[in-house]
């Protein structure tokens, strides 16, 4: 048979009629061959186009959903910590924190899905470039669960040998514990000396307690303390939690603990007094505290006063003062003997200290600058935002000073802040001089200005600090605990509170876990030497176990 692709006009010229009929034929054949394939692609053309068609439409919809839900996390972000968030009061605010961190994580999920999807034929991204999630503590207690094959033959019959194995981790935790510690006194008599009348029992002292004969262990009454006034959780609330555990604790059990517990603590926070108010450079601060007055039948305004060694002293603690008031005659007395460098804000009931021979008064930049923050965020004044501008300079030559020692630090400011200190004061003095009397913006400046060697101490001495804010952050638990607490029941109650506080703030500074802390301590306390009690301070601690001793 000819073959139809070598065909030429010659060869056509002697074929047969029989022969040209097969040809045709054959023609024929391949033509129909031809359409066939023809439809057949673009059938698949056709598929591909619907395909690509519905391809572009779920990616439209995808980049319209991941578009609109970037929006919301970024509205979300901006509300969340944007002014609406400051009018809350704290419990609001921490009811709003957590519903945010809920909301904030699903947004984000679904976000991370769209992108899984959108990237799922894309080549993964580099794992250096990508967050890593920190590694789960060394010290935490490890469980393994083994997971082998069920069979390790291989398909040809070879035995598999281990070459080597993945590990992934997961974080769980067991709710708190109870345990009781039995304290066995073994009774010893001489058998001999008795058949005589002469026997006597021999036996080990009992061990000194916090509460005597009571039933707690010094574990129970810090945890009682931490619950109380590191986690805020009141009486009645640590009573449920204690109860899912089959532990009868009442309130009142539980708040007569912790006041034997903190009269335990007593000497020590005299102790830790005399060590913060040892200090050159103080930082000093008040906050309001509800106090109930049975006899009224309602709650008084009382104030805890708060000292804090400098932000750049190598040995942190602070020392919280519960009072009936806010005037100047309690710093007075808590500073009696105290000579130094006080930072404060603008408060006059620090004057009677500051105006003491040896004294010297160190400013709150913190303070200035929220003046005209205020101004830049309600857009009302362009002197303002430049004001913040300038101020941020001198901020960031604070983050580079602070790992600093003393004196070179003062160096520094003295070389690069200075200079732009200088320059704030006269542009500060012009701009008072055009804006009118009467407005913010000469409130603001009229602060700044009345208050300018104040605010520039920390330019003539490296242990002082630019702000307030170190003292500040050390007040955020007293916020915290009088919406959870409601009100201190007494002054006494009050007192009890800023001491047992005082102690675990100062430890937490130092990085102590305050539970194990506070239960070597009270462990520790009653058989402790007086003249050796500070080593019981939260900056010379150090623990003499790990954890308590359970018997097996």
């Amino acid at each position: 048979m000819l073959d139809v692709k070598t065909l030429n006009v010659q060869a056509l010229e002697g074929l047969s009629p029989s022969a040209v009929t097969e040809l045709a034929a054959s023609l024929i054949a391949q033509l129909a061959a031809t359409q066939a394939a023809l439809q057949a692609k673009d059938a698949q053309i056709e598929a591909k186009d619907e395909e690509i068609a519905r391809r572009d439409h779920e990616i439209k919809f995808k980049d319209a959903r991941l578009e609109r839900l970037t929006f919301q996390l970024a509205q979300f972000k901006a509300w969340k910590f944007g002014a609406r968030t400051e009018a809350m009061n704290a419990e609001q605010r921490h009811l709003f924190e957590e519903a945010a961190a809920e909301d904030e994580a699903d947004l984000e999920a679904q976000i991370a899905a769209l992108k899984a999807e959108a990237a799922q034929d894309a080549k993964p991204a580099d794992d250096k470039r990508r967050p890593r999630r920190a590694k789960l503590p060394e010290h935490l207690r490890r469980v393994d669960h083994h997971h082998e094959p069920e069979t390790t033959t291989c398909d040809c019959g070879e035995p598999m040998r281990r070459v080597g194995e993945d590990v992934s981790e997961r974080l769980d935790v067991v709710p708190a514990e109870f345990f009781v510690h039995r304290h066995i006194y073994g009774k010893w008599a001489c058998k001999c000396c008795s058949a005589r009348g002469e026997g006597r029992l021999t036996q080990e002292p009992a061990e000194p307690q916090i509460i005597d004969k009571g039933m707690p262990a010094e574990g129970l009454l810090a945890h009682t303390l931490v619950a109380r006034y590191v986690d805020h959780l009141p009486y009645y609330r640590q009573e449920t939690i204690n109860a899912r555990s089959g532990v009868h604790t009442p309130r009142s059990t539980l708040a007569a603990w912790s006041g034997a517990a903190a009269g335990a603590l007593q000497p020590l926070y005299e102790a830790h007094r005399a060590f913060v108010l040892s200090a050159r450079v103080l930082h000093a601060d008040e906050t309001p505290v509800k106090m109930l007055d049975p006899g009224a039948g309602k709650t008084t305004r009382a104030y805890v006063w708060a000292y804090a060694r400098g932000e750049h002293d190598d040995a942190a603690g602070v020392i919280y003062e519960f009072c009936r008031g806010r005037g100047s005659k309690y710093p007075a007395d808590f500073l009696a003997e105290w000579r130094g460098t006080l930072t404060c804000d603008d408060y006059g009931g620090y004057n009677v200290v500051i105006e003491r021979e040896g004294c010297v008064e160190a400013g709150c930049l913190a303070h200035a600058r929220r003046k005209f923050d205020e101004l830049a965020k309600a857009k009302a004044s362009a002197v303002a935002e430049l004001a913040i501008q300038r101020i941020a300079k001198l901020y960031r030559i604070e983050a580079e000073v602070r790992t600093m020692d003393v004196m070179q630090r003062l160096t520094h400011r003295q070389q690069y802040a200075a200079p732009l200190w200088e320059e704030l004061h006269a542009w500060m003095q012009a701009e008072r001089g055009r804006v009118p009397d009467g407005g913010a913006t000469a409130a603001a400046l009229d602060y700044s200005l009345r208050r300018w060697k104040a605010l520039g101490r920390f330019l003539h001495d490296g242990a002082v600090s630019i702000d307030n804010n170190h003292l500040e952050n050390l007040m955020r638990p007293w916020a915290m605990g009088r919406k959870a607490w409601l009100f201190a029941g007494s002054e006494l109650a009050g007192q009890r509170a800023a001491m047992v506080m005082s102690l675990v703030q100062s430890a937490k500074m130092h990085g102590h876990d305050p539970w194990a802390y506070l239960r070597d301590v009270l462990e520790r306390l009653l058989a402790h030497p007086n003249h050796r009690l500070d080593e019981l301070l939260p900056h010379r601690w150090r623990p003499c176990d790990a954890a308590p001793k359970v018997a097996a």
